[in-house]
């Protein structure tokens, strides 16, 4: 069954993005919201680096949007509420996530708006190319399932290096696609290729409702404190709860990690956009 909803993460702190970068000069409206750590609110070619993302949802038939937020974004949400009155074809909602305890705890928070439906995740700090998206839309059966981005792909056409992908995760899966275990900060990636190449956990996923009972089941990671939804991801696999399949594509991503990426984003913005709908 097609889905028709989208959860998008907008709470994260964004440390990283907060930290003060030498011989970086940004214009006063980005530079408002970098030293904020507002990520995904952060103007790009003079727009919210989200409104790539709901106009992307929009075009492949996605109509209800619901952003994940903290009770201190009141600016982003009255944009976003402005926004939703000028679109006639897609919806915007809201689920605050009281406290930064985790992506976990983010999906949680959209439980209402879910209700007993499918529904896609992804970061707001993100830009994903629109068909990567379109393939989760289009599943059929009613099981969860991720995109895997092959390494190769994700350095050619987003702004990733193999050093920064080592920061990320990887997908260990079997010969049927099946997700095994998703491995965190993999010193050597290459341990983990499969005959799709290496497969890279950029966050963007297509839930049942199951997955709020394993982000009820968890606990937090015990280094960073945080309910993350890789280990609600592990415990349905563990558990046997419902399967979790992982679909391979040939795609890049946009990361928004750091003030030095708001300038290699905007460098490749538009042949990134061009390249969205052609290219999985």
């Amino acid at each position: 069954m097609s889905v028709e909803k989208a959860v998008i993460l907008a709470r994260g702190l964004g440390t990283r993005m907060q930290k003060p970068s030498q011989d970086l000069r940004l214009r006063p409206d980005v530079m408002r919201f970098a030293e904020k750590g507002w990520k995904a609110f952060i103007p790009i070619h003079g727009r919210p680096l989200l409104d790539y993302t709901i106009n992307s949802l929009k075009s492949i038939g996605v109509k209800e949007i619901c952003l994940v937020i903290g009770p201190e974004h009141v600016e982003m949400r009255r944009y976003y509420e402005k926004l939703d009155k000028s679109l006639d074809d897609i919806s915007i909602h809201f689920a605050i996530q009281e406290k930064p305890l985790g992506t976990a705890d983010a999906v949680y928070a959209a439980k209402k708006f879910v209700e007993n439906d499918s529904f896609i995740v992804m970061n707001g700090d993100n830009l994903y190319q629109v068909d990567a998206i379109k393939i989760l839309k289009k599943q059929a059966d009613e099981i969860c399932y991720g995109i895997g981005f092959e390494m190769d792909h994700l350095i050619a056409k987003g702004n990733f290096s193999i050093e920064r992908i080592r920061s990320f995760a990887v997908m260990e899966v079997d010969d049927e696609l099946n997700l095994i275990r998703i491995v965190e900060k993999p010193p050597n990636p290459e341990r983990y290729r499969t005959r799709y190449g290496i497969l890279v956990n950029m966050n963007l996923w297509r839930f049942t409702p199951h997955i709020f009972q394993a982000c009820e089941k968890i606990e937090p990671h015990p280094i960073r404190g945080e309910y993350e939804i890789t280990s609600a991801i592990q415990f349905l696999v563990d558990e046997r709860i419902v399967p979790v399949k992982v679909i391979p594509v040939e795609a890049g991503v946009l990361d928004l990690t750091y003030r030095t990426d708001i300038l290699s984003i905007e460098e490749k913005l538009e042949k990134f956009i061009a390249n969205s709908s052609a290219e999985t």
